[in-house]
């Protein structure tokens, strides 16, 4: 591993040979349990920083953390062939890192397709989840939502300075985010862009792009209700914001009714997906993790 002041970067190998990268906070934090991050479609770890550096460095019950960059985003390699993109082979790559750092459970927080990794690894691993956030994300996926970030994909800006994506970026997301302050969307444009000799790029795979090209959607996407099912005895925390395209409150109703013991966040003037580094939830996701924790140790 490289070494940052604030974490380390941890590079491993996947099982088709691709060089795949992931962040740990907290490295040597032992005692409580370890906190892995899986980000959206096109996103990657940075969107995670603010949060896990609050639960790394927490005074109350620190937690190393790990936060995963999938194949095609961020410092992970690309993959030649686009068929790799899918859930399934990312839930793989994720435990195969996880056997790497030999972390044999943790809690798991998913943002969009995220959650919908932790979904898979409930069916391929169920014992490595002990506690989860799903955010934004639930076993139905709205059309609307998914044409929302379809067309933006689509359409992505081609900004050349920071100002301009930030431009852009408040310009499709704002409505959505009227609680965002410039320093929100700062941090945003950090995580998604990078910075190369042509100028500003999106800090992922430009072909991940068709993977939801073709995606009809007139027709009902495939529902996870099953897998969801599956996850019924485990701590469960799901946030929505309350001006998500995505994550429908029928959607949210029917999960708490399935899943009695689940905890919800809603949050106010924010869309899909909520950024867990604002407001109260860092502090909030903190103690669904501290509570979670204590419910296994008496069991």
């Amino acid at each position: 591993m490289s070494s940052n002041p604030e974490f380390s970067d941890f590079f491993y190998i996947s099982a088709d040979g691709l060089r795949l990268h992931a962040r740990v906070y907290g490295e040597t934090n032992s005692g409580a349990l370890p906190v892995v991050c899986l980000p959206g479609l096109t996103r990657n770890g940075r969107d995670f920083h603010e949060l896990a550096l609050h639960l790394s460095g927490s005074a109350k019950n620190p937690r190393k953390v790990v936060a995963f960059d999938y194949r095609g985003r961020g410092q992970s390699d690309h993959d030649p062939d686009i068929g790799h993109y899918n859930v399934g082979v990312e839930a793989s790559d994720i435990l195969a890192g996880l056997t790497v750092l030999g972390i044999d459970d943790a809690a798991f927080i998913g943002t969009s397709r995220g959650g919908l990794v932790i979904h898979v690894l409930g069916a391929l691993r169920p014992a490595v989840l002990k506690a989860i956030v799903l955010n934004d994300i639930g076993p139905v996926i709205e059309p609307a939502g998914l044409d929302h970030i379809k067309s933006y994909l689509e359409r992505t800006p081609k900004p050349k300075t920071f100002a301009e994506a930030i431009d852009a970026q408040v310009r499709v997301h704002g409505p959505d985010f009227p609680a965002l302050a410039e320093a929100d969307w700062r941090r945003m444009v950090g995580a998604i862009y990078r910075e190369t000799d042509h100028g500003l790029l999106p800090d992922f795979d430009p072909k991940l792009v068709d993977t939801v090209a073709n995606l009809d959607l007139t027709q009902p996407l495939p529902a996870l209700w099953p897998q969801f099912e599956a996850l019924a005895a485990i701590p469960l925390l799901a946030i929505r914001g309350a001006n998500s395209r995505l994550l429908s409150v029928d959607t949210l109703r029917q999960m708490r009714e399935r899943h009695p013991t689940m905890e919800t966040i809603t949050v106010e003037g924010q869309g899909h997906a909520p950024f867990l580094e604002t407001g109260s939830l860092p502090g909030e996701i903190a103690a669904f993790l501290n509570k979670a924790q204590a419910g296994i140790q008496t069991k």
